[in-house]
């Protein structure tokens, strides 16, 4: 009936039997559905608690005897960050249902999964267990000319041999009939450029380096070749997923829930920093098929022969320009050493610096290119505007931006540089403004940022001042007003702030804060921001530094111009010849 989940709790028989007798009464003031639960949670660390692994072979008998399953979902504690979720109701997900394979809380919750998924059951149990991937019809029908148009249009670069074409409907995939309901349940009607392109040469098992603007659409194009691949059931894990940050795993993990629900043996495992180790270890116990992981946590994992990746047909590494940045780049490394080393390996930025080739050329086996719209260059949705603003004034026109009524629409994001900085300024925003201000960065735990995270999504904060821990792949869709207190130290960390108000295609508007501090970057904010046609301060446009650094860069130019290359060679002799000819 139920895989009961990794710790229980040894509770004293008469508090069992008391739990048993008011199953059909009322349940007690500490169980009430309302909006706070007392009962604690298992612990590593209690003295009072006793953890035992429940093994589906029967072993621990005696400690699933002292705690029944839960009829009721009202008898079951909401869950801590990380832990499962009941698919019906939201609760901790303690039990796994044998038929349907999703998370649930109770007995009650275990009916109602049931009667849906026999539902769903009628449709997918005729589904093939892989969906190979065949050119539609109507896409082979179009030609040569009209495809290179097409892309041309939707601004789709590809590189490499053998491309296929971009698809123009998720129909032209041929997926499972339920996978196309969740899609459209989840809001995805027509694929954006880059979902277009890239989700065919995935299901084609392709190695793929894929950059694209912040909010375009990227988790979803690399999400569904991962499912697809992980359709046949395994013994061990087929697909890993590996991100920087704990809550870009966290928010991949939830839209990966909502495409595979109902799809038969699919589970998924979240494996982060942070966050208890024994739950997260008794989960690979389950037989999931998807891994979505930082690298730290799935390392440590690893050396502790707790997981086997010799199964895995397809490595996912998102924000792969942040990986280099935060030191991971070995860390990935050592953790691919133990996959295949004929497994797909995706690669996918907003920002491709000069690095990510030489990572590439790590990782991957002769793969396709893929570049939606301009390289390195901020999302078009987001309006930006560049202010000149002195070190002691910034707090002051920060205040002015929040009392405006035409640029304030909380929740307003405000980046900083440093930690000491997000909660200082935190704190004169609500004590000046009287506005709902919080601070977030690395130093608070993972309950409290994803407390705060939520709160974010919900508009329970009026302002957020973050460093860039949530500058990076989260999809902050209610955001439309960024303010860069302090300038980011380059130029693609820019990029992806400024996208954290352009998601999904939504329109927003992103301020920064520059003065002479800033002076090394002044020529590339001009490159980057000035073509879109926002207005620069004429401090910046009058820097003696921005003339300094176009010659220097000029000079670097001609110099590499300079060099005699197979692509230059036949020019140089041209021009000595019409030379030799003028004397």
């Amino acid at each position: 009936m139920f895989v009961p989940r990794s710790l229980k709790i040894s509770r004293p028989a008469t508090e069992e039997q008391t739990g048993c007798a008011t199953k059909k009464c009322k349940t007690s003031p500490v169980q009430d559905s309302g909006d706070s639960v007392t009962q604690e949670a298992p612990s590593a660390s209690s003295s009072s608690v006793v953890p035992a692994v429940a093994e589906p072979d029967g072993q621990n008998s005696s400690a699933l005897a002292e705690e029944p399953v839960k009829a009721f979902s009202k008898a079951q504690r909401w869950p801590e960050p990380g832990e499962p979720v009941c698919a019906e109701c939201g609760r901790y997900g303690e039990y796994i249902c044998d038929e349907s394979e999703q998370d649930v809380c109770s007995l009650e919750c275990k009916g109602r999964c049931l009667l849906r998924f026999r539902g769903e059951t009628a449709v997918t149990e005729h589904e093939p267990a892989r969906c190979d991937y065949i050119e539609a019809p109507f896409i082979q029908s179009l030609r040569e000319e009209q495809i290179a148009s097409l892309r041309e249009q939707l601004g789709i670069v590809v590189q490499g041999p053998g491309v296929c074409r971009p698809i123009l409907e998720f129909e032209h995939c041929a997926f499972p009939e339920t996978l196309n309901s969740n899609l459209r349940k989840a809001g995805y009607e027509i694929p954006t450029p880059v979902q277009m392109q890239m989700i065919p040469v995935g299901l084609m098992g392709r190695d793929v380096v894929a950059s694209a603007d912040t909010g375009s659409g990227k988790t979803a194009a690399f999400l569904l070749p991962v499912i697809v691949r992980s359709l046949q059931e395994n013994e061990t894990p087929t697909a890993l997923i590996l991100t920087p940050t704990r809550e870009l795993a966290i928010q991949i993990e939830q839209q990966t829930k909502e495409l595979i629900s109902g799809l038969p043996c699919m589970r998924t495992a979240l494996l982060v920093g942070g966050m208890p180790l024994p739950p997260q270890l008794h989960r690979l116990k389950q037989h999931v098929q998807v891994i979505i992981a930082t690298p730290g946590r799935l390392l440590e994992i690893v050396r502790q022969d707790c997981i086997q990746l010799q199964g895995i047909k397809i490595v996912v590494v998102d924000e792969a320009d942040t990986m280099l940045k935060m030191g991971f780049q070995q860390q990935v490394l050592d953790v691919l050493e133990n996959t295949p080393e004929d497994r797909q390996t995706i690669l996918v930025s907003a920002t491709i610096p000069a690095g990510i080739a030489q990572f590439a050329d790590q990782l991957l086996q002769n793969p396709v290119k893929i570049t939606v719209g301009e390289k390195n260059v901020p999302c078009a949705s987001v309006r930006q505007i560049v202010l000149w603003v002195e070190e002691p004034s910034k707090k002051k026109k920060l205040f002015e931006i929040v009392n405006d009524k035409k640029l304030f629409h909380p929740p307003v994001l405000v980046f900083v540089e440093c930690r000491l900085g997000a909660d200082l300024l935190s704190d004169a925003v609500q004590k000046i403004t009287g506005l709902q201000s919080i601070a977030m960065h690395s130093d608070k735990s993972q309950s409290e940022r994803t407390k705060i995270l939520q709160g974010l999504l919900q508009g329970d904060y009026d302002v957020v001042v973050s460093t860039g821990v949530l500058g990076r792949g989260l999809d902050l869709i209610n955001v439309k007003l960024v303010v860069n207190f302090d300038m980011p130290s380059s130029m693609d960390e820019y990029v992806h702030q400024v996208g954290r108000a352009g998601r999904l295609g939504h329109s927003g508007t992103a301020i920064t804060f520059v003065n002479k501090n800033n002076r090394k970057l002044f020529w590339d904010i001009v490159k980057r921001v000035q073509p879109t046609g926002s207005l620069l301060p004429p401090q910046l446009l009058n820097s003696p530094y921005v003339h300094e650094q176009q010659k220097k860069e000029a000079k670097t130019k001609h110099s590499h111009n300079a060099l005699v290359t197979g692509d230059n060679l036949m020019a140089i002799i041209k021009r000595h010849d019409k030379s030799a000819s003028h004397k």
